[in-house]
């Protein structure tokens, strides 16, 4: 058995030091008290359901819009949860608003889309995109106030008195940091910004997506109108100025920078009258439509939706509450949004930028130190002189690694590394969805390429906001030799495979990871994924067939043992779901436990209500929406849908059936999401060896036993967070991974269970 190293407690509890409570949830929330179980907003609104309602009644569906508003709110729950350590809950007050630009990018633009061309067609649950929008915009605004008021009125206070890490305005500093920061202003600021007036002679400036601005308001000393003018603040400037501490001081100052440009905003609009200086922020749609059936070139295709997002129409403006009302009304009227798309912010702008304080170096105030282990058999060699051969150590049995806890450098990243220089191996192929910066996985691929070998690598361009990194990825590989495909028209391939053939004796063998994450070692340490490494005969075949049809015309491909999408994915979990049905009438015992992130395929969900329905008992782990209402009488009474956060993000997809005890098991990169079982090419590999089935159904058996960091939904929406009973044990699944005593048995056919 593996033998993790011993991390501290990663939940261990701060002191709270703030006010006796803060309204942030619309409830009293204690702060410096230990967090009583936490019910939140929801956003979603549920329709009544008729008695004997089809299984397709909208009554029977969450929208998934306001479902993924709820999953943020889970996520903004880490930033007030006092377990968490400080510096990280600003890291989670800094993720929720990301996930929240991206909504409005990709959910929020695409919904205005539908709308503008006058879309009638209905969401699941009943409505047009003008409803859905309407119940968006109100329950953004809530979100979008209470991250604020999250930062302004707990973490900053708590930073102050527990880190000395003081976040000010620049007026209340003394002279001598104001000083210190204007003699930064006049070499470092000053000379990047570019005034843009706006007047008859020059047209309103173009505005980046993402991007903050001044607006600045000025009157000519001998007139009584004034005009507007935009700065913009430059993207390559640090957001946070920090302030050392003076002698006897213990703070240390950070000042957002655009404070230190108004101040001295005058400086830039010389002999006239500065009446106003104001924040304000656009998002931009990111939602764009492409006509890939009709390009010649797809890569010229996706290079020219690249430059046109950047022109896409803007779906939000943020603006610091003090902003008049005039010159809202000014930006919205030269942007093209009504007040709905107005949200007023109290406090900092983009609070994605709070991701540079969770950065400081204050370890004390972050996750304990914690570090992946080699998983049995490539963690050293027999006689511990050299590194183990992987290829002999997959030859021995399958291998079933849980990412973080088994690293991923020392698995798949040391299986391509090493192939790229056997000079047994003739051929690597491989997916490649996202990746690293400067990855090491790129760079083994391209050394292989420079050693004769084979290697074909489908990027995929159609990754959301990805398309000119894989671009330029593809493009460094086709340089260094290797065959390069860059996805099929119609289809996103976000299937997770790696195929390498391997002469040995007189035969050719193929060894095989299937994944349910992205070959990207960065995230493999922050994301909890799964991977599969294996010399099956019959899956190596399988995988050969499926590069055949990635990278040829070879769409007709028979698989032994793996499901594809859009190809046979769908029919067969349906099959799959209809078998437990069958055992449950006939032996009483129908199961299905599964893992994803996230679950809005009505098909899928109308399947397992009929699943409900016999009788069959359903355990669903989603860490993102739902659509699916559990706990409804006579339709879903025997499912149950829980999330989980924490501090690795919940990425693996998992699927149990119980099959008459006879355990069918898979893992690989498809949600129950229509997206992904009809518009994305995906990968499913069946788990058989009968210790990692076990080792499979532990994993999930311990997710759905979290009473820490699991929450449970309910059939009108609400999120409830669990916590431990009185004498009930403390079970957190993301930490008893990390521990010894959950450790992984990662060898298929040698380990016992």
């Amino acid at each position: 058995m593996a033998q993790r190293q011993q991390s501290e407690d990663t939940a261990a509890s701060l002191p709270g030091t703030g006010p006796p409570s803060v309204d942030v949830f619309g409830c009293r929330a204690p702060v410096g008290e230990p967090a009583p179980a936490v019910e939140l907003p929801k956003a979603v609104r549920c329709r009544g359901v008729p008695a004997g309602a089809d299984l397709d009644h909208p009554g029977l569906y969450f929208n998934q819009e306001l479902s993924w508003l709820d999953f943020n709110w889970r996520v903004l729950a880490l930033a007030l949860d006092e377990r968490t350590p400080l510096l990280e809950r600003v890291r989670f007050v800094a993720i929720a608003a990301s996930n929240l630009d991206e909504f409005f990018q990709k959910r929020v633009g695409g919904l205005k889309r539908q709308y503008a061309a006058d879309v009638r067609h209905l969401s699941p649950d009943g409505r047009t995109p003008a409803e859905q929008l309407a119940l968006i915009t109100d329950a953004a605004r809530v979100m979008h106030k209470s991250m604020t008021e999250a930062w302004e009125r707990v973490l900053k206070p708590l930073l102050r008195r527990q880190a000395g890490i003081l976040i000010c305005d620049y007026a209340d500093l003394d002279r001598t940091h104001q000083t210190a920061l204007d003699s930064l202003f006049e070499r470092k600021v000053y000379p990047i910004l570019t005034p843009l007036a706006v007047d008859p002679g020059r047209p309103f400036p173009f505005i980046s997506d993402l991007s903050l601005s001044l607006a600045v308001i000025v009157r000519e000393n001998d007139q009584n109108t004034t005009r507007f003018a935009r700065v913009k603040v430059p993207a390559n400037l640090d957001r946070w100025l920090g302030v050392e501490p003076q002698a006897g001081e213990d703070c240390w100052c950070f000042v957002p920078v655009e404070q230190l440009i108004a101040h001295h905003i005058g400086e830039l609009f010389r002999g006239v009258d500065v009446v106003g200086v104001y924040p304000f922020r656009i998002t931009r749609n990111a939602d764009l439509r492409r006509d890939e059936e009709e390009a010649e070139d797809l890569l010229a295709l996706i290079s020219e939706e690249l430059r046109k997002r950047r022109f896409a129409p803007v779906v939000r403006l943020e603006v610091a509450s003090d902003m008049p009302q005039e010159v809202r009304a000014f930006l919205a009227g030269q942007l093209g949004l009504g007040r709905d798309d107005i949200y007023e912010v109290a406090g900092l702008l983009d609070l994605s930028a709070c991701t540079e304080i969770a950065d400081l170096d204050r370890p004390q105030l972050r996750y304990a130190p914690w570090k992946a282990v080699a998983p049995p058999g490539v963690d050293s060699s027999v006689d511990g002189t050299e590194e183990p051969d992987i290829f002999d150590v997959i030859r021995r049995g399958d291998m079933l690694l849980h990412h973080p806890y088994d690293s991923f450098e020392d698995s798949v990243q040391r299986l391509v590394e090493q192939a790229a220089d056997d000079p047994c191996v003739l051929a690597i192929k491989q997916t490649i969805y996202r990746t690293s910066h400067e990855s090491p996985i790129v760079n083994a691929l391209v050394r292989a390429a420079g050693n004769g070998k084979q290697v074909a690598v489908l990027v995929e361009v159609k990754a959301r906001f990805d398309e000119a990194n894989n671009i330029e990825w593809g493009r460094m590989l086709e340089n260094a030799g290797v065959h390069v495909a860059y996805g099929l028209v119609g289809l996103k391939t976000h299937a997770k495979a790696l195929l390498i053939v391997r002469e040995e004796g007189n035969e050719l063998r193929t060894i095989c990871h299937v994944g349910t994450g992205n070959y990207n070692a960065h995230t493999a340490r922050l994301y909890t994924d799964l991977s599969l490494m294996t010399c099956d005969p019959d899956l190596g075949s399988d995988l050969v067939g499926l590069f055949h049809y990635l990278t040829g015309y070879s769409p007709d491909q028979e698989y032994n043992k793996i499901l594809v999408a859009p190809r046979d994915m769908r029919r067969a979990f349906t099959d799959l779901i209809r078998q437990e049905i069958a055992h449950q009438r006939n032996f009483g015992n129908g199961r299905i436990i599964a893992k994803m992130n996230a679950l809005d395929d009505v098909g899928i969900v109308r399947e397992l209500y009929a699943a409900s329905q016999a009788g069959v008992q359903i355990d669903l782990i989603v860490r993102g929406h739902v659509t699916l209402r559990p706990g409804l009488r006579e339709y879903s009474e025997n499912i149950r849908v829980i999330s989980i956060l924490g501090r690795f993000l919940e990425h693996d997809r998992v699927f149990y059936f119980q099959n008459n005890n006879q355990p069918l098991t898979y893992i690989g990169s498809a949600d129950w999401r229509k997206r992904n079982l009809e518009e994305r090419v995906e990968l499913v590999a069946p788990i058989e060896a009968p210790a990692l089935q076990r080792q499979l159904v532990s994993m999930l058996e311990d997710a759905l036993a979290d009473n820490c960091w699991a929450w449970d939904l309910d059939a009108d929406g609400s999120y409830t967070q669990r916590r431990p009973g009185p004498g009930e044990h403390a079970r957190q699944f993301q930490r008893d991974s990390m521990s010894p005593t959950g450790a992984w048995l990662s060898q298929g056919q040698s380990a016992e269970f």
